[in-house]
């Protein structure tokens, strides 16, 4: 839905539907994915994933560094504490998914974004974004990579590549601008 000034991405439901069909999955969408809701998920769920569907925003101004829940925002210096929170811990965080426009692209300052910001945080791995995307190209993706990544034996890359592998051969995705 859409909040705080952000419009709606109308496809993410159905994103966080599908991969919910494909892992088990804990789920907090629009009015559920507060700031509240999302620190005790990150708290008290053992999951060695995290895939996050909203808006965000990169600066070298930490202040202005954020990722849109519900209820406000959560700063760079907030998701950093959240991350390193499970960094310690039997169950750290082996992928955190940005699934949101321009969430790797960084600056002089801070290279990889919101991405780096987070791989320095504790999570083991990200998967982030270097520009603006298709809200509905970006679930397609995300299902498929799922998918993919469900498989015995798959990594998180070649999960990736063939998720990506498979919008390109789609005739409405073949520009990198869909699955790159």
């Amino acid at each position: 839905k859409a909040v705080s000034g952000f419009w709606e991405l109308p496809n993410v439901a159905d994103e966080i539907n599908q991969i919910k069909a494909e892992i088990p999955s804990q789920v907090l969408l629009d009015s559920s994915f507060t700031n509240q809701a999302f620190q005790k998920q990150i708290d008290s769920t053992p999951s060695p994933v995290v895939h996050l569907a909203t808006h965000g925003e990169f600066s070298s101004n930490a202040d202005d560094t954020f990722i849109l829940t519900w209820n406000g925002r959560i700063n760079v210096k907030q998701l950093d504490q959240l991350l390193r929170s499970r960094e310690g811990k039997q169950n750290p965080i082996e992928l955190l998914v940005l699934s949101a426009c321009q969430t790797a692209k960084g600056d002089k300052r801070a290279a990889l974004g919101m991405a780096g910001v987070a791989v320095r945080s504790g999570a083991r791995s990200t998967l982030a974004s270097l520009w603006s995307v298709s809200d509905r190209s970006t679930a397609s993706l995300m299902i498929e990579f799922y998918r993919e990544l469900g498989k015995p034996g798959a990594t998180k890359a070649e999960a990736l590549r063939l998720a990506q592998v498979n919008l390109l051969h789609q005739d409405n995705y073949t520009s990198p601008y869909y699955w790159a």
